[in-house]
Formats: structure tokens, C-alpha cells, sequence
């Protein structure tokens, strides 16, 4: 089993929750508290469901979670560009984290099926 820390999913999920903390510090006070925690709780979860499966031999319904978790990810950045609180740059440059993301755990949950 490898260290989680070297799995390339759980480093591209690491970098997306960088890249939201450091985007969600300039939020005005109406989102930061609402949108920003869920978009970082939803990221923190997700890792920690990446570092769960790879811990067990069960890994499919685990991963299916961590998928659930990028799914809620994607659903709060749209509703983010919508609300006009991000601009079109920075949504693609984390659209494509989540993307990359995203893929990973999907092949991952198809090599664990």
C-alpha cells in the first residue's frame, strides 16, 4: 500500500485546497462564512476520504464518497462565478484542479471495482 502523501490524487487534492484557502481569504463576510467553510470542508473531507481509502481494502464506497465531496466542489464554484465572486480566470484555473481531480478518483474507483 502506498503512503497516501504520494498518491498523485491525494497531491492534486492538496493543491485544490490550497488554492481555495488562499481564494476564500479576499470573500466579502456574506460568503466567506457560508460558501468559503462549505467549499473548504467539503475539500477537507474529500482528503480525508482519499487517505481512508487507501488505508482499507474496501476502497469503492469510500471513494465513491471523496466523489460525492468533488461533485458539492463544482456545484459551490458555479454557484461562486454566478454570484459573480470569482472571476473567470481563477474558476477555469480551479475548474481544472477539480477536473484532475475528478479523474483520478473516477479511474481509481474503476481499477477498485
Amino acid at each position: 500500500m502506498t503512503l497516501y502523501y504520494y498518491l498523485p490524487v491525494y497531491k492534486a487534492s492538496y493543491d485544490l485546497l490550497v488554492e481555495i484557502f488562499q481564494f476564500t481569504k479576499n470573500f466579502s463576510r456574506e460568503y466567506k462564512y457560508t460558501i468559503g467553510q462549505d467549499l473548504k470542508k467539503q475539500t477537507t473531507e474529500m482528503i480525508l476520504n482519499i487517505y481512508r481509502a487507501n488505508s482499507t481494502y474496501t476502497k469503492k464506497e469510500i471513494i465513491q464518497k471523496a466523489r460525492e465531496n468533488i461533485e458539492v466542489i463544482r456545484l459551490l464554484m458555479r454557484l461562486l462565478k454566478d454570484l459573480k465572486q470569482v472571476n473567470i480566470k481563477k474558476f477555469v484555473q480551479i475548474n481544472e484542479l477539480i477536473e484532475s481531480v475528478s479523474k483520478q478518483l473516477t479511474k481509481w474507483q474503476g481499477v477498485n471495482s
